[in-house]
């Protein structure tokens, strides 16, 4: 092109126009490479913010990860919703549901359980700080037999009508197992049990009852410092039920069989009780509705929680993933319901002042003769052990 150029224009011409081309090129190159050096500078930019992205989305990751579990753990605070009968208000708003048998008429002033217990050598609870604390106690005697008598009552009474689960035993190292508590009912193993477990539904509801040892903090508020009704170890016997949610009665419908359940060994016991319906307040989180059982107890000249039903709903059954499998194979969240069978030293308080006698003995109710083997517990006819220990009672000297 140049040589055609040159021949029709001239040689000037021609080096004009090689000139031109030199720098066109040379300006192409220049663009070419600020090109690059542009694209460059952007990938490097590009690349560095991604990775101050990648990095800002690892911490956002974890702060997202605990503030979901920090939700999550506030959100299993809220408490069940509540029956729309329950009464609002505290425990003085507790409505009587019904009173059974009558309040025994006594023609002399009753002891309370501890006296009665101490003068019948069957329960100690004096000078055993140096064996497990205060609030620890022994049964002893007739007072073992009653336990176990109780225990064995109510299971027999209940084995024909539920599955039973045998006690569970506690035994914990703090050092390896800081997050573990001992459980406070009987109930927190039975719903384990079911825990990732879905239960078909022709076989609903599920009736358990298992007899375990209890364990409770009863911090010392200065109320029932001494006796029975506040320790922090017991025996228990609790019923635990699961059932559907196909209409929404039939939780409902299983606390009042519970409660029936209760009143039948209560009464047979020939105790005096009242059922009461438990007020907001008393619900704790997870139950819809709660009812309580108060014996009358002569020694104390008070009612006296002995027994509490409860109906859950799905509270428990979200929590521990238990459902149920309907006909089609659908899985929903179960509702559970739970009641205190017998727990063990209310129950005997209960026996113990109810059924004393002027002389100090106490008459058996007749459906545990059969399991204590006596009709009676009469006073020792041994003499009790003597406390020989270095705290000894004062004694005035006459001058």
């Amino acid at each position: 092109g140049l040589v055609n150029m040159a021949r029709k224009y001239g040689l000037t011409a021609a080096k004009r126009t090689l000139k031109k081309e030199k720098q066109c090129t040379c300006v192409k190159t220049i663009v070419s490479y600020v090109h690059y050096r542009l694209k460059l500078e952007e990938y490097t930019s590009a690349r560095e913010e991604g990775r101050a992205i990648r990095k800002k989305l690892g911490q956002l990751y974890v702060q997202e990860g605990e503030l979901e579990k920090e939700h999550y753990c506030r959100a299993l605070r809220l408490p069940n919703r509540t029956h729309p009968s329950v009464p609002i208000g505290d425990e003085s708003q507790a409505r009587v549901v019904e009173l059974v048998g009558e309040k025994r008429e006594f023609d002399f002033k009753p002891k309370g359980h501890l006296e009665i217990g101490e003068s019948l050598d069957i329960i100690r609870q004096r000078r055993l700080a140096h064996v497990s604390g205060h609030r620890s106690y022994y049964l002893r005697g007739a007072g073992a037999r009653l336990q176990f008598a109780l225990q064995n009552y109510t299971m027999d009474l209940l084995q024909k009508r539920v599955t039973i689960f045998a006690s569970v035993v506690y035994s914990l190292d703090p050092s390896h197992f800081p997050d573990l508590n001992l459980a406070g009912t009987g109930e927190v193993g039975v719903a384990g049990y079911f825990m990732d477990h879905a239960v078909n539904l022709k076989d609903l509801p599920v009736r358990t009852v298992c007899s375990s040892t209890c364990y409770r903090a009863e911090t010392d508020t200065g109320r029932e410092p001494w006796g029975l009704y506040r320790v922090h170890h017991f025996n228990k016997v609790e019923m635990f039920g699961v059932t559907s949610n196909e209409t929404g009665e039939e939780s409902s419908q299983l606390l009042d069989e519970f409660v029936m359940l209760q009143k039948e060994i209560f009464s047979s016991l020939k105790l005096h009780f009242r059922v009461l319906d438990m007020p907001t307040q008393e619900l704790g989180p997870p139950a819809i509705r709660k009812y309580d059982i108060e014996a009358w107890m002569p020694g104390r000249g008070s009612f006296g929680e002995i027994s509490s039903a409860s109906n859950c709903t799905d509270y428990q059954s979200r929590r521990l993933n238990i459902l149920y499998e309907e006909n089609d194979g659908n899985l929903k969240y179960a509702h559970t319901v739970n009641a205190t069978a017998c727990a063990v030293p209310r129950t005997v308080i209960a026996i113990l002042e109810t059924h004393q006698t002027k002389e100090g003995t106490i008459l058996v109710p007749e459906v545990l003769r059969h399991y204590l083997g006596m009709e009676v517990i009469d006073k020792p006819k041994y003499t009790p052990i003597k406390y020989i220990g270095p705290n000894q009672p004062k004694r005035h000297t006459s001058k």
